[in-house]
Order: structure tokens, then C-alpha cells, then sequence
């Protein structure tokens, strides 16, 4: 009784929905009754077609014709046929449904999915029919009310053709769970079961076809296109599934949507919005086929040839039918097809079908007037009255020679066949096998039919293709790419040029692909911007895929498209802005001529300096040496040996000894060079300008005098330089100038802390400087004076012109090195050449002036005439040195020579006034002025000039027993020192008497 209540709620459900669906203005009795394909068998399959195109009528109109358009004789006919061809396979196959008959309902949808679900009415009613019938029940042995075996009902359907009827349809069969199997339709949503749980398909999704196009424009390294889809199921879909996938990659410059009820001021605006588009070249088309038709024809209207290049869904696929007209408007475009083969068995099938003699399938006289434009009977509705009657002899359909099996001819008979392998394995598992249809069954649950028996098949159909359904229901993602050409003999036809599977991506031959009429096989642009390079990034401009290309700075690298930033301190980018690498370290290389010519002139100079070394230690005792102060002399040419060895130091890769060598090791030699000059002009100048005022002798001007004051010099610069490493402790470090393109390694100084260190040093030069210039008019005797000037001015030139290219060369560390290097280097040479070299060439080459008497001689440095009636100036070695130790005993020997027995008597009366302690000078000017008056005029000026010579000579051993220290080696004198003391104030004396007269 429960089957019974079950089964009259059904029949009452399919009463509720027949009535509501002809409620709502469609017309159930209008089709006519022979408007369908029927084949009796024990289990019935049902099968929904577009026959026809949609009507040009709205579908509340009675007119039949209204309903339904034109004929497909492709998608229509030949995929309808296909569904009879395969269940006669079936029923002649001896090991698939040996015992089982399968039967067969097709319908026409005519394109529509309101008019394919009203068609769908016909499977409800095939299935509960039963419920109205009494004779349809039995009760075996008075148990339970049940169908009897021989009741036929639908067991599945095969269809629809388009996405939007396969949707109506879907919602109509699942409320009576009947299981169905699409051979066309894409849409996503198809694949959603908890709306769709009976639905599955032979095709992939549109999610597989959108990736196809997808990957097709990236290929062509395309990223700026526009789109194109219908306003349907099928367009929506495919359209959403490729914007949702696209990524940032590829940007959609307008997407224009094809209306259902567009009109052709519709399909031509599409096509105007399209061409202001112009650097969007690719047109991407997820179009029905009549849509696609429509498009290419506005395209054809505006002259729009070689304007696009469009990429079409398997809504234009391959067919004939969407090109014809408007063939030069479509070269070049690419389109995808799902990937299927002929079916040379379906080809000889039709061969052997005729409208005379084959009166199954209901449209062939419809597709023979379409086809060879004949009448078959003339019983058919025509058009036109120009048609003939239909000759027997007409060729088959496939000896037609525009003849092409339509593609998805083995779809359809796959969708067949994988109902008959799911109820083959339920028949196994539920029946006996000389069993027709047991009721075991007959009644199988349909949810478990479609999960356990449908979606498990899996087999190898006729052209070897594997078929099987995924978790959703969706077949495998297997898609074919042609390009629309010329062939050879200047007919468009579509070429193979790859293909695309889930599994192994698309494979595709670009060098066969032709873009346009003109038979080029140049890549075309779609690109709203050319791609930058590679160290560029984009600056969109409202746009994603519509930039500006800029450069990033020197010292940024690429982040990514859209953003440089800057590499760390010390990191330097790649040539193609990738990433950052660390800059290797610079500093001054001893190959580089940036050193190896002040090391050069260094080297030199430690030559020359050690030469003068040994010069004045071999001839220590000579004049020339003594009269130089060879203490001072010694410590000059320390200073001067320290400063070529500093150059070393400056040029030595920069280390916290090396730095803080060069703290101390600049300042240092510059004092002590510069404070011995000091010490040494200083002195010349107190002698001279106090023996103006006093007969008395300046006090500090012995050599242990002169050597603690340039002490003294020295140790203010050592402890100026410890009080700078207080400050500012000394290293290395490294310096990244403003342009960060280098890495400098050099001492931890700052520009402002090298110039106050130098200071000091600038200050002895100028003081120095200015002691030079204050004794440069010293008797011509002390010549040394006029070198000490030279050595200044050279000394102060030197200097500026450094601090001038040391503070102009600011971001140049080679040149500022170099420049220092030299500049410490030039002041060396300075002293050397200007203060040594004159006295070394003396003693080389005129060992015959080396004497004392030449050292006070205004022609000390002129080379003395040998003349009759010039005397020449006795050798320096005619004061035995033997018997004359002391500086003061040979003086005395050369003043005996040249003076007379007068100098020699008044040095003894001098001396013995002393001892007396009659050392009053007035008493001195006294006698001696007694004694000028006593003598005449001629007298006078004689002993004038002998009093001046006498007093140039006395200021003269003055300096050589302070700066020499005098022949005794003691520096600094006993008796000897005292007798040059008394000379030198009786020359005093008489220099004074001759400033009174």
C-alpha cells in the first residue's frame, strides 16, 4: 500500500508541474505529432536535439512555424542521428545488454529553453504514464501493488545541446530523478550538484574551455583584449570563468554582452565599441553560434577587415555555418573545439541512408530540402514554390563535397554508450543473465544508479578515446585549436595548429598560424603598453595592463612590477635591477697610479734623504757642516726621511694601525721639520737684531738650546694629536658616498677634523715663513737665509694648492690620498733640495771652499778667480787639524792669516782684560776711541772695514759654536766658546764705533 501512495504522489507532482508549466503560456498540444523520433525497446532512452535555430516568433504564438527557425542540419540532424546510430551498435552488440533492448525518444528543442523543457514533458509523462493505468500494477500472490515487468519507462536522457536548455531541462528531470547526460553543454553551473545531482556530461566545463582561451592569449603574449559573450547560460559562464581566472597578467578593455532578442543596430554598436578599442586587437568570443554569425557579419558592415583577431569558444568551433558570408572578416581567428575525432563507422552509416527509403528519423525530408534544395514528398510544407521533387539519384550526405561530420558527433554517441555500460553493470549485479529487465532493476534507485553505476563507467569509445566522468560529473578537459585560413587553393577552411588538455597544458605550431588576409604570419599586438625592461617597473595609468615604464634609481633594485627599493648600505643592484649585491671595498692600490707615483717619488726620496745622510756624517767636521748646526741638521733630515716614509702609510689599505699612524705620523714629521727651521730662524734672528740693542749674547742659541725648543714643538703636536684620538678614536670605516655605487674603505676621519689637525702645522709653516722673510736682509754672508725663504714660499704654495684640491675633490678619495701623499712628500723635497742640497754640492765639488773663512765670504758660493792679482783663499785643510782641535783654535789660525798681528794683539789684550776683570765696556770704547783719534782719516776707515769684517766674522762663530758645538765635540764649548765670546764683543765695540763716527 506504501508503494501504491508513493506512486500516485508522483503522478500527482507530474500533474501539478504539467499544469503550472501550460499555465504559464506554453502550449502543450501545439507541437505536432510528428514532431519526435520514436523506437520501442525494453529500456528507454530519451534524447533532446536542436533541430532547429530559435523562432523569430515569441513561444505563446499557435503558429508551430513561429515556434522553431530554420533547420540545423548539423548540430540538429546529424547529432540526433548520431543517438540512433549508436543504440543500433548497442542492440547489435552481443556483449553489452545481451538481453536488453534499448529504445529511444527524440525530441526537438529548436534552440529554445522554454520550448525544450515543455518537449521534457514527454519523458515525465512516459515514466508515470503507469499511475493512470490500473492495468499498469499487479498484485503477485495478493502482496504489494507493483509496475508490471513489462512497463516501459525513460531511464535517462541524452541532451541538451546549449547550457541554458540543459539548465531548464536539468531542474525538471531531477525532480523526478531522472539521470541525464549532456553531449554539448559547458556551463559551470552545471557542475554544481547540490542543484544538478543527476546531471553529468561527456564535455568538460566551461572552466576547462576558459582556461583553454586563457592560456591561448598568454601564449601569444597578449595582455590587453576585449570580450564578447552571449546573455546566456553558455556566455555568461564562459566569460566569468575567464575574467576569474586571468589573473592581474591580461586586462579586459570593454566587455560587451550580446543580447538574446539583439537586432542588427545591436551587433553593429557592439562592433563600433570594439574598434575604439584599437590596441586591444584580440577580440576573445564566448558566443552561440547564431551570435557569432551576427558579430562577424556587423563586422563585415563596417569594413572591419584585418581589424581583429578574434578567439572563439566552441560556440563557433569549427562550423561551416557561423563563417559563411563573412569569411575575410574571420581570417586569422583562432577558435577552440572540444577535442574529438571523425567516426568513420557514423560516415558510413549516413552513406547508406536516403529520405526515400530511411523513414526513421523524421527531418531527413526537411534536411534533403535544406541540403540538395529539392522536395522529397509533397506532402512537405515548403517556403518557396521553385523547388523540384527530389531525384532518386542524389548523392548520400557524406558524398556531398562540402560535407563535414559535425563535431560533436562522437560526444553524443559517448553519452549513449555510457548508459549503456552503467545499466550493463547494474543488470550484472542486479539481474540473472537470461534476465531482460528484472524488477530489481527496473526499480533501482536512480540517486544510486547515477553515483554508483554512471559516474563510475569507464571505457575506451569508438575512436579509443577514454571515457569517464570526475566527482562532478564533467569529462575530461581535451580541446583541438584551429586557425580560420586560406588553403593553397585560396579557400577559407579552418587548419588544426595544437591543442589543449588539462593534463599537458596546449601545444601549439605558431609558425603555421596565417593572421590575416594578406597570408602573414606575423604575431599580432594586443597590448595596451609594450612590456617594460626587465630593471623597469610600471606605473599603471588607470589601467592594470596600461603603464608608463620607469627606471628605477642607480642604487634600487626591482621589488616587483610596480615598486623599486633602495639596497642596503653598501649593496649595489644587478644589471637587471634583480636584487643587490655587496660592493666590493675600495681603497688606494699600490699598482693603481694613484699611488705607485707618490710611492715612486717616496722611494726617491728616501734615496736622496739617506745619500745627504751620509754625505754630512762623513764630512761632520767640515766648515760648511759645523756653520749648518749639525744637530738640527740631523733632525731635519729625520723629519724629512719620516715624511716620504708617511706616503707608505697613506697609501696602505686603511687599518686601525695604519689610521692611527697616520694621525700621528703626518703631524709629527711636519713638526719636526717645520719646528727645526723654526728653531733654527728664530735663532739667526735673535742673534742679529739683539746685537743692534746689547754687546751681549742671546741666550738659547746652543745646540742643546735649539734641540729642547724643537722638543717642545714637537711634544705640543704629539699631544694635539692624542687629544684628536680622544675626540674622535681613530679606525677604519666604510664610506658610501651619495651615489652608493661604490664602497670606500678609508680612516674614520671627518673632512672638518683632518683640516683643524693640520692647523698646528700650518702655523709653524707661517711662522717659519715669516722668520724667513724678517732675516732676508742678513749680511749675504748668511746665505742660508735666502734658502730658508725659498723653502717658506715653496712650503706655503704647496700647502694651499693641497688644501684647495683637497677640499674641491670631496667625493674623489683617490685624489684626496694622492694629494696628500704628495703634498707631505713635495715639503720634503723642499727642505732637501733647498736647506741640504747647496752645502752637499759644495762638499762634492768644491771641497776647496769648505772653509771658514769662504763660509762668511760674500762670494762663498761663486767659484773663485785664478787670476794673477786675486788671491786665492787657502783650503780648509791648510788649519791643521793635527794640532788645531777646537773649532775656536782654528779660527784663530785662519784669523792670524788674513788679520795680522793687530787682530791677534787685541784678542790677547781682550782676553787679559778679562781675566783682569776689566770688562767694562765703556772703558773699552774709551781706548778705543783714544785710539781712533790718534790715527789718521786713511787709518780710520781701514780700521773700519777691518772692525766690520771682524764683526761679521765674531756673529759668524757665534752661530758655528752654537749650531756646531764647536771642535770639541762637546757642543757647546769651553775656552774656545769663551775666546769667540770675547772677539765677538770687541767686534761689537768697533761696529758700534763705526755707527758714531
Amino acid at each position: 500500500m506504501q508503494s501504491l501512495c508513493k506512486l500516485i504522489s508522483i503522478s500527482g507532482l507530474c500533474v501539478l508541474v504539467y499544469t503550472l508549466i501550460c499555465f504559464h503560456g506554453v502550449n502543450c498540444d501545439n507541437a505536432p505529432p510528428n514532431d519526435q523520433i520514436r523506437i520501442e525497446g525494453d529500456i528507454l532512452l530519451g534524447g533532446i536535439f536542436p533541430i532547429h535555430q530559435k523562432g523569430a516568433k515569441p513561444y505563446s504564438s499557435t503558429d508551430y512555424r513561429s515556434l522553431c527557425g530554420a533547420l540545423n542540419k548539423d548540430r540538429g540532424v546529424q547529432r540526433s542521428e548520431a543517438m540512433l546510430f549508436a543504440i543500433d551498435r548497442i542492440n547489435n552488440d552481443t556483449s553489452l545488454l545481451p538481453t536488453i533492448k534499448l529504445g529511444a525518444i527524440v525530441l526537438d528543442t529548436c534552440s529554445s529553453d522554454t520550448y525544450a523543457m515543455n518537449q521534457s514533458l514527454e519523458f515525465i509523462k512516459n515514466s508515470v504514464n503507469p499511475a493512470f493505468e490500473p492495468s499498469a500494477f499487479e498484485c503477485p500472490d495478493g502482496g504489494s501493488v507493483r509496475y508490471k515487468n513489462d512497463t516501459r519507462n525513460i531511464y535517462g536522457v541524452v541532451g541538451g545541446s546549449y547550457s541554458e536548455v540543459s539548465l531548464q531541462v536539468a531542474n525538471l528531470l531531477r525532480l523526478f530523478k531522472i539521470p541525464q547526460i549532456s553531449y554539448a553543454s559547458t556551463s559551470v553551473a552545471l557542475s554544481n550538484k547540490e542543484k544538478y545531482e543527476y546531471f553529468a556530461r561527456t564535455v568538460p566545463s566551461d572552466e576547462y574551455q576558459a582556461k583553454a582561451l586563457l592560456h591561448l592569449v598568454k601564449f601569444m603574449n597578449w595582455t590587453y583584449v576585449s570580450l564578447v559573450s552571449s546573455e546566456s547560460q553558455y556566455g555568461e559562464s564562459g566569460s566569468n570563468e575567464f575574467i576569474r581566472n586571468k589573473g592581474d597578467s591580461i586586462c579586459i578593455a570593454t566587455h560587451e554582452k550580446v543580447p538574446q532578442t539583439g537586432n542588427d543596430s545591436r551587433f553593429d554598436m557592439i562592433i563600433e565599441n570594439l574598434k575604439k578599442k584599437d590596441k586591444a586587437r584580440a577580440v576573445v568570443v564566448f558566443l552561440r553560434m547564431e551570435d557569432a554569425k551576427e558579430i562577424l557579419r556587423a563586422a563585415k558592415r563596417a569594413n572591419a577587415i584585418n581589424t581583429f583577431t578574434w578567439v572563439a569558444a566552441d560556440g563557433w568551433g569549427k562550423e561551416q555555418k557561423t563563417i559563411e558570408g563573412s569569411e575575410d572578416v574571420a581570417l586569422g581567428a583562432l577558435t577552440v573545439e572540444l577535442a574529438s575525432q571523425e567516426i568513420v563507422q557514423f560516415s558510413q552509416y549516413l552513406s547508406d541512408k536516403n529520405v526515400f527509403t530511411y523513414k526513421r528519423n523524421v527531418w531527413f525530408p526537411e534536411l534533403y530540402q535544406e541540403v540538395y534544395r529539392c522536395v522529397a514528398f509533397s506532402n512537405v510544407v515548403v517556403e518557396t514554390d521553385d523547388l523540384s521533387q527530389c531525384s532518386m539519384d542524389l548523392p548520400s550526405l557524406p558524398e556531398l563535397p562540402n560535407f563535414q561530420q559535425e563535431s560533436k558527433i562522437q560526444f553524443v554517441i559517448d553519452a549513449v554508450y555510457a548508459f549503456a555500460h552503467a545499466i550493463h553493470r547494474a543488470w550484472s549485479e542486479k539481474c540473472h543473465p537470461h534476465d531482460k529487465v528484472c524488477p530489481a532493476l527496473r526499480f533501482l534507485d536512480p540517486r544510486v544508479f547515477y553515483s554508483n553505476y554512471l559516474l563510475k563507467v569507464d571505457f575506451e569509445d569508438l575512436v579509443g578515446s577514454h571515457v569517464k566522468f570526475d566527482a562532478k560529473g564533467d569529462g575530461p578537459g581535451r580541446y583541438n585549436i584551429f586557425n580560420f585560413r586560406k588553403d593553397s587553393n585560396g579557400l577559407p577552411r579552418y587548419f588544426r595548429v595544437g591543442n589543449w588538455s588539462e593534463e599537458y597544458g596546449s601545444i601549439i605550431d605558431l609558425e603555421s598560424i596565417i593572421w590575416d588576409s594578406y597570408g602573414s604570419n606575423e604575431l599580432p599586438h594586443s597590448v595596451c603598453s609594450e612590456p617594460c625592461r626587465e630593471d623597469q617597473i610600471k606605473r599603471e595609468s588607470g589601467v592594470s595592463c596600461c603603464w608608463v615604464c620607469q627606471d628605477c634609481k642607480s642604487f634600487e633594485y626591482k621589488y616587483n612590477d610596480s615598486a623599486c627599493v633602495a639596497c642596503d648600505q653598501g649593496m649595489w643592484p644587478y644589471p637587471n635591477k634583480s636584487g643587490c649585491y655587496e660592493l666590493p671595498q675600495k681603497y688606494v692600490r699600490w699598482y693603481q697610479p694613484y699611488a705607485f707615483i707618490p710611492i715612486s717619488i717616496a722611494v726617491i726620496g728616501i734615496i736622496v734623504t739617506l745619500y745627504h745622510f751620509v754625505i754630512f756624517i762623513k764630512h761632520v767636521n767640515t766648515p760648511i757642516v759645523k756653520a749648518s748646526g749639525r744637530e738640527l741638521c740631523y733632525l731635519l733630515l729625520g723629519g724629512i726621511l719620516f715624511c716620504y716614509i708617511m706616503t707608505f702609510v697613506i697609501m696602505a689599505k686603511p687599518t686601525y694601525t695604519t689610521c692611527l699612524i697616520q694621525r700621528f705620523g703626518i703631524g709629527l714629521c711636519v713638526s719636526i721639520i717645520y719646528g727645526a727651521i723654526l728653531t733654527k730662524t728664530n735663532r739667526i734672528s735673535r742673534i742679529f737684531h739683539s746685537a743692534r740693542r746689547s754687546a751681549r749674547r742671546p741666550t738659547f742659541i746652543s745646540p742643546m738650546s735649539q734641540l729642547f725648543i724643537t722638543g717642545i714643538i714637537v711634544i705640543i703636536q704629539i699631544a694635539l694629536n692624542i687629544l684628536w684620538c680622544i675626540v674622535e678614536k681613530p679606525g677604519a670605516s666604510l664610506y658610501v658616498p651619495e651615489k652608493r655605487d661604490e664602497v670606500i674603505l678609508k680612516c674614520a676621519v671627518s673632512k672638518n677634523s683632518v683640516l683643524i689637525s693640520l692647523i698646528y702645522g700650518l702655523l709653524l709653516v707661517a711662522t717659519c715663513t715669516y722668520y724667513a722673510f724678517k732675516t732676508r736682509k742678513i749680511p749675504e754672508n748668511f746665505n742660508e737665509t735666502k734658502f730658508i725663504v725659498f723653502t717658506m714660499y715653496a712650503t706655503c704654495i704647496i700647502w694651499i694648492a693641497f688644501l684647495a684640491i683637497y677640499l674641491s675633490t670631496g667625493n674623489n678619495f683617490e685624489i684626496q690620498s694622492t694629494t696628500l701623499a704628495m703634498s707631505v712628500s713635495l715639503s720634503g723635497y723642499v727642505a732637501l733640495i733647498c736647506l741640504f742640497s747647496p752645502k752637499v754640492y759644495i762638499i762634492l765639488r768644491h771641497p776647496d771652499k769648505n772653509v771658514r773663512k769662504l763660509t762668511m765670504n760674500n762670494a762663498t758660493y761663486k767659484k773663485g778667480s785664478t787670476g794673477p792679482s786675486q788671491e786665492t783663499p787657502p783650503s780648509y785643510s791648510q788649519c791643521n787639524t793635527n794640532t788645531a782641535n777646537t773649532y775656536g783654535t782654528c779660527d784663530e789660525q785662519l784669523a792670524n792669516q788674513l788679520d795680522g798681528q793687530n787682530g791677534k794683539k787685541r784678542l790677547k789684550n781682550a782676553k787679559q782684560w778679562k781675566k783682569s776683570g776689566k770688562d767694562d765696556k765703556s772703558k773699552i770704547l774709551q781706548e778705543e776711541q783714544q785710539r781712533s783719534e790718534s790715527l789718521p782719516l786713511q787709518e780710520i776707515k781701514s780700521e773700519s772695514n777691518t772692525s766690520s769684517r771682524e764683526m761679521i766674522e765674531e756673529q759668524q762663530a757665534t752661530l758655528e759654536g752654537g749650531g756646531g758645538g764647536g771642535d770639541d765635540g762637546g757642543g757647546g764649548g769651553d775656552g774656545d766658546e769663551d775666546d769667540e765670546e770675547d772677539e765677538a764683543e770687541i767686534s761689537i765695540s768697533r761696529r758700534r764705533r763705526d755707527e758714531i763716527l
